[in-house]
């Protein structure tokens, strides 16, 4: 028995609201073609009305679109809720009209009555302004904002999966946020589309709510005068109040959706409700209160005025305003000196060698609720996500990055530093958007023109309500906060071979040693010591190449470490162990691999410079300058191409050309011949040095 009720009892759970919507469209189709007692009717326009109440508060409550997603869906089945209601009142109306005015309920009856004070003129006149103000002016604006939106929307969509993406690049985000944003963005254009098309339904209950009120009014005179001979008065007087009442409590609800589909798709969405907007947007604006004040003040003191509504009302704007300026606002906190204290002299002691930090970010005073951790500071968890981000993809833990506040730089400024020494600054402005530039915009925008920190591309500080109107036009909008983020995590890639230590190396080797620990017991320090394997580990990373595949580099430096000691020479031969992950760092799984190659006369010059005994330090001022140029302009040319820089060259001319290249063309990778994998076809698109 206790199975058989817990059974029954999961099986209620699991389907209750599977079915809810099904019982709900089958009751209103039966509220189509059953009758309905006045009693019943009572109810359900009771409950027609208290579902609008709910509809337009929960409106009100919600701080974007898509906390109301089944919006839509709801002005589908109110509408359709009316309609049949407007149904089954219309048939007690048209048989039981004679009766008098409670004929179809008590609702019916007092809308009819109270509302319009038993007259029917005034009735249908009240009746024809709420179908014009529901029909024209307010379903008209919202399906139109509705329409506007969802074009915006559609057409911002590249926009911000540019934005996820990056942020997802940038470690700021991980793959499961990056899942939820993109469907928020495809339910975000879902639901203006839908809203567009939602709004024919308001516009058809209206012109339904008109045909049914002359359908009433009409037929119910000719059932009165010739079915229950009552004169043309008495029936008019019956039939049309009755028709009223029917219609207004239907277009009362049905203005009441209308308002709550024009709040949801004309607000702005932000952190606040509508009535936190509007508090925070219209009363916090302490002059336009005490002008309003002064206007209306004025105004009162006209003769003939109503003198005490007008004065009473500016008395109550500017107490507003008075307490608007009068509350605290938010102000960056003084820095105060602290008191001079009368010391005794003490010796100095090593506590008073402060540690450089090798990692830190120095903020000025108003980015610091960015960096807040108590306020829910948004950058913390995004240099965690960069601290992970790049462990995975580099191969090591990076150090902690120190956040502190500067009182000494630019308020809106920060600063990264490494090991005390400043490699990157730059400026954001909070509550703004960074709008930037990837080179396909044509359209410019009002704001702050600037660069983006991290890659120098053109970029503009926009307001937040311009955010959309960027994001449509083509435009990659980040937060301040993002900002900071991917300028720290591209200089923490940049510098990955400084932020390796011998600390940083001794665990890495520690980590590795759980699983193999006798690859690393027959290197360190049998073969190699702990700084020769550092050192090679930091040219790898010197030249972009990742260090996740320890154990090749381990097995590598076993195999000839024997009879190789020098760290360059043991990274060359790291390199050739690593060839295919280099590669596919670089293309990608591609088969064909586009390359850039020297020419041969510069390839012989090169070469016997080697030979001579001198490095890249030792070439010819006038051969520097040539290659220079020339693996410059090759390497504008392949990027326009889009293929990725890369300069394939004899394995002897490679770290010679890759130490001489990285300063200048930092993007241009140097490959050796034995470094490209089996099964790889080169195709030559440029010449170093000749024609392409």
């Amino acid at each position: 028995m206790n199975g058989t009720l817990s059974l029954s009892n999961v099986f209620s759970a699991a389907n209750g609201r599977a079915l809810a919507a099904p019982i709900f469209i089958v009751l209103i189709l039966a509220m189509l073609v059953l009758p309905l007692p006045p009693f019943a009717l009572d109810l359900l326009f009771t409950f027609n009305i208290a579902l609008s109440i709910m509809v337009l508060l929960v409106s009100l409550s919600t701080k974007k679109a898509l906390d109301f997603a089944a919006f839509p869906t709801v002005l589908l089945l109110s509408t359709l809720l009316r309609l049949s209601l407007n149904v089954a009142s219309t048939r007690v109306v048209l048989m039981h009209g004679h009766t008098g005015p409670d004929a179809a309920g008590k609702v019916i009856e007092a809308f009819g009555h109270f509302l319009v004070g038993g007259n029917y003129t005034v009735g249908i006149i009240v009746f024809v302004i709420l179908v014009v103000i529901n029909f024209i002016v307010i379903t008209k604006g919202a399906g139109r904002i509705a329409e506007v939106s969802a074009r915006f929307t559609l057409d911002a969509m590249p926009g911000k999966q540019m934005a996820i993406d990056a942020d997802l690049n940038a470690g700021l985000i991980d793959e499961n946020e990056a899942r939820r944003r993109r469907a928020e963005i495809a339910q975000e254009a879902d639901f203006y589309g839908s809203m567009d098309g939602a709004s024919k339904f308001v516009r058809g209950d209206a012109i339904a709510g008109i045909l049914i009120l002359v359908i009433n009014i009409v037929g119910g005179l000719v059932i009165g005068v010739i079915q229950h001979d009552l004169s043309v008065a008495d029936s008019a007087s019956n039939y049309t109040l009755l028709a009223i009442g029917d219609g207004l409590v239907a277009q009362i609800p049905a203005l009441v959706i209308s308002i709550a589909a024009g709040i949801i798709v004309s607000r702005v969405s932000t952190e606040e409700d509508i009535a936190g907007q509007m508090l925070s947007n219209v009363f916090s604006k302490t002059q336009a209160l005490y002008i309003t004040a002064a206007i209306l003040g004025m105004m009162g003191m006209i003769p003939g005025m109503p003198n005490f509504a007008f004065l009473a009302l500016a008395a109550g704007i500017a107490w507003l305003a008075h307490k608007a300026r009068v509350r605290p606002q938010d102000a960056p906190a003084e820095v105060q000196a602290a008191p001079t204290v009368a010391l005794e002299s003490q010796e100095a002691s090593w506590e008073d060698v402060a540690p450089i930090d090798t990692l830190g970010l120095e903020v000025g005073y108003r980015l610091i609720p960015l960096v807040d951790s108590t306020a829910d500071g948004e950058l913390v968890g995004r240099i965690k996500g960069i601290r992970k981000k790049f462990a995975r993809e580099v191969g090591f833990l990076p150090p902690a990055v120190h956040i502190r506040d500067n009182l000494e730089i630019n308020p809106n400024s920060y600063r990264i530093t490494l090991k005390g020494v400043e490699i990157g600054s730059g400026e954001v402005r909070t509550g703004h958007f960074l709008a930037i530039d990837p080179g396909n915009v044509v359209t410019a925008l009002p704001g702050v023109a600037t660069q983006d920190p991290a890659f120098g591309l053109p970029a503009i500080w926009i307001e937040p309500g311009l955010r959309e109107q960027a994001q449509a036009m083509g435009y990659t909008v980040v937060d301040p906060g993002t900002v900071i983020a991917t300028h720290l995590n591209h200089l923490v890639t940049m510098h990955a071979a400084e932020l390796l230590g011998r600390q940083e190396a001794q665990a890495l080797l520690d980590h590795l040693g759980k699983s193999a620990p006798k690859l690393v017991e027959d290197l360190v320090p049998k073969l190699l010591s702990l700084s020769a394997v550092q050192k090679v580990l930091q040219n790898l990373l010197t030249e972009g190449v990742a260090i996740r595949d320890m154990r090749t580099v381990i097995d590598t430096l076993l195999e000839h470490a024997a009879r190789v000691q020098d760290p360059n020479e043991l990274t060359a031969l790291v390199r050739v162990a690593l060839g295919r992950s280099i590669v596919q760092q670089i293309y990608g799984s591609a088969n064909e691999l586009p390359v850039m190659t020297l020419d041969q006369g510069l390839e012989r010059l090169l070469l016997q410079t080697l030979q001579g005994g001198h490095d890249a330090a030792g070439l010819e001022p006038g051969l520097a300058d040539a290659l220079l140029e020339r693996a410059r302009t090759s390497t504008q040319r392949q990027e326009a191409l889009g293929h990725p820089a890369v300069l394939l060259t004899p394995a002897v001319l490679r770290p010679l050309l890759a130490r001489f290249l990285r300063r200048t063309v930092p993007q241009l990778k140097v490959l050796s011949h034995a470094e490209v994998p089996e099964g790889k076809q080169i195709k030559v698109t440029s010449l170093v040095g000749g024609a392409a």
